[in-house]
């Protein structure tokens, strides 16, 4: 009688229990971090699936993504990550969506005295290293490179810009003093300490700056996936990532 009673006991116990349905690795840009730990959070919470996110430059996710890594959904700052991960049949068919949208900012170290006007400052005599995530491969940087070039400055600043692993580092590298400037996303500047704008790219003079987000392929829980997936086009994630500056496309 008392070994039954403890079974239906350990029985009772188990299945109060929460269970988490699934495990879900999700590849995510650099300037997604605080919204996406704060949006995780909130899921785990309301549907029991334990989120592990990989943060950091989208050029870097994308190449681990084609390389094998373990992934059910790539969030990119680019399209054109998202467009090799396409062409290789690494995305889930009918998945992917463009979800947000950023600007650039040129932020300067908090105690800085340069006063810079407009973006031409940044040729000026007065800065001496430009701290940008890599130009070559990195969104941010990228975009960065695409707004000077289009201003005809790149020419100008080319010598002087310091590339960095992602926009991240770009931000610390101001925030250290390290570099006299830096062009970040906003969204990466709002949250910084130890660093303030400068000037503020307007949205239609800047780059064309777009998030999408899909469910890959070799995801092992595509139907999670999917789930999160809408979920992070829900009101609920959509106010979260507002909060942190973001642009909703669907607007």
């Amino acid at each position: 009688m008392k070994k039954m009673l403890l079974s239906l006991l350990l029985l009772a116990a188990l299945s109060s229990a929460p269970v988490h349905a699934a495990e879900l690795s999700v590849f995510a840009a650099a300037s997604l971090t605080d919204a996406l730990r704060e949006i995780s959070t909130a899921y785990e919470k309301e549907g029991g699936d334990r989120i592990i996110l990989n943060l950091g430059a989208s050029s870097m996710l994308a190449r681990q993504i084609q390389e094998g890594a373990p992934a059910d959904l790539f969030l990119s700052a680019d399209e054109e990550k998202m467009n090799g991960l396409e062409k290789r049949k690494l995305l889930l068919p009918g998945t992917r969506k463009s979800v947000l949208s950023n600007t650039l900012v040129i932020v300067v170290p908090e105690d800085s005295r340069l006063k810079i006007a407009g973006p031409k400052d940044l040729a000026g005599s007065s800065i001496r290293a430009l701290a940008l995530a890599e130009p070559q491969t990195v969104p941010a940087g990228i975009y960065a490179k695409q707004y000077l070039r289009k201003l005809g400055l790149w020419s100008k600043v080319i010598d002087r810009v310091v590339p960095t692993e992602n926009v991240r580092a770009a931000l610390a590298a101001v925030a250290s003093g390290n570099v006299d400037a830096g062009i970040v996303y906003k969204t990466d500047a709002q949250i910084a300490k130890r660093v303030r704008v400068a000037w503020e790219v307007p949205r239609a003079e800047g780059p064309v700056i777009s998030y999408p987000f899909a469910v890959l392929a070799g995801s092992a829980r595509p139907d999670a996936a999917r789930k999160l997936l809408s979920y992070l086009e829900s009101p609920t994630a959509i106010a979260v990532f507002r909060k942190y500056g973001f642009l909703i496309l669907s607007d």
